[in-house]
């Protein structure tokens, strides 16, 4: 379960009400500008805020003895009662990252002055001050990056940090742009936005294969030059190169193992897995079943072996029983930590990092697409084992990072490919 989904049923003080009743109804009567303007006075500044009752109420859930681990759900939950409604308008989703800014600007001198006269003040002012450094802030600022971006940039190619590509990986959002405390309504939020970057992600893939196999077409035929005359050009939506993409391509959505696509292995190993005897049985099966991807000479050197201890001990007493659904989800789950990383305390992902070294980005994401095609439910795992690497090296500069930019866009394409409606059979034209 995800963390962003256990704290919803927290008490709600009469003050906490009180306010978001108040920006409920804000955001319903005023303009963005005039919204920012009195959440920077409410929140930054402190002091002025025209409704004083208002106020009030924020002095005093500031000053309640929980305001220390409680305050940030208060305050992350303000924003998001702002950001829901401005985002699914379009002529307003400029305000977000103006909004979420704020907390990066200090208060103005005179607020400073006016604040130490005043305990509560004081203690609002540290509250908001410490927000900065939350989940539920980080979180925020994620949210300001996919709504507020812009793929161009002025600096040198390869300097941005690595949290800049986010807006790219729409199957990161539901594990980095929501954090502890987040409501149903942030939910459904970050679902509309990651379901509109998948579908975009999507339609522009499809256009640039289908533009990439008429001009292959025309160019085999007897006109050459008609190709560039005629066809409208369509961009790479991906970070990889032409040949890369066409390679990765072929690879998720065309005959990956002889005759074979990824779908097609996966359901016959599973019409296989519903007859095997025991739990022992079908992690043999499996361990066949992963290894048929690998290189030999790569196999043998340790992975195998590696593999085969980390099934061997996967329920290792449950091995008499008939395979189920939850031995099914649970060793497919594990096996995802073992080959991308287990926790994101201090994450350690050597076997990952060693598989792409030596296999390349297309087949090791092809090792994690075969899992995940057996066991559809574990592919929220495999997307958080993902989140995790990203959080790790998300202030890491692009360049230093490029193993994982390649492995993620990998990955974005073999779940387009395997897990949506597009369809890119005839990607073998090209």
């Amino acid at each position: 379960m995800s963390t962003w989904t256990t704290h919803y049923a927290r008490h709600i003080e009469q003050e906490e009400q009180q306010l978001y009743d108040h920006w409920l109804q804000l955001v319903q009567s005023e303009s963005p500008s005039q919204l920012v303007d009195r959440f920077r006075l409410l929140f930054i500044e402190g002091h002025e805020y025209p409704d004083a009752e208002i106020a009030t109420a924020l002095d005093a859930i500031a000053m309640l003895k929980t305001a220390d681990q409680e305050f940030r759900f208060v305050l992350n939950r303000c924003c998001h009662i702002l950001i829901n409604r401005w985002q699914a308008r379009p002529q307003h989703q400029a305000y977000i990252p103006v909004l979420i800014q704020l907390f990066e600007n200090p208060p103005s001198s005179r607020s400073v002055k006016d604040l130490a006269r005043s305990k509560s003040a004081r203690r609002l002012r540290d509250l908001v001050k410490d927000f900065v450094e939350t989940e539920q802030y980080i979180a925020l600022r994620r949210l300001a990056q996919v709504i507020g971006v812009t793929h161009d940039s002025d600096r040198p190619a390869g300097t941005e940090p690595l949290g800049s590509l986010i807006p790219r990986y729409p199957y990161l959002y539901d594990h980095c742009l929501l954090a502890e405390g987040s409501t149903y309504e942030q939910q459904q939020t970050i679902r509309q936005l990651k379901s509109r970057a998948q579908r975009k992600y999507e339609i522009d893939l499809s256009q640039f294969v289908t533009y990439q196999v008429r001009r292959s077409q025309l160019s085999r035929s007897s006109l050459p030059d008609t190709a560039n005359r005629i066809l409208q050009p369509a961009k790479n939506p991906t970070l990889l190169s032409d040949q890369e993409l066409c390679k990765a391509l072929k690879h998720f959505a065309g005959k990956s193992q002889g005759s074979y696509t990824y779908r097609d292995l996966a359901k016959c190993f599973l019409t296989h897995s519903a007859q095997t005897p025991s739990f022992q049985s079908f992690k043999d099966d499996l361990y066949q079943y992963i290894t048929a991807s690998v290189d030999p000479e790569y196999g043998k050197r340790q992975f195998n072996n590696q593999l085969y201890t980390q099934l061997k001990n996967t329920l290792p007493e449950s091995d008499s029983q008939k395979l189920n659904d939850f031995l099914l989800v649970r060793t497919c789950s594990q096996l995802l930590n073992f080959l991308v990383v287990e926790s994101s305390q201090q994450p350690s992902h050597f076997v990952f990092i060693d598989l792409l070294a030596n296999l390349g980005p297309t087949l090791t994401t092809g090792l994690l697409l075969k899992i995940i095609l057996i066991c559809r439910k574990v592919k929220p795992h495999l997307e958080k084992r993902f989140s995790i690497l990203f959080n790790h090296y998300e202030s890491y500069r692009r360049e230093a990072v490029q193993w994982l930019i390649y492995a993620m866009e990998h990955l974005n394409l073999a779940l387009s490919t395997n897990f949506s409606t597009l369809d890119l059979s005839f990607i073998s034209q090209w």
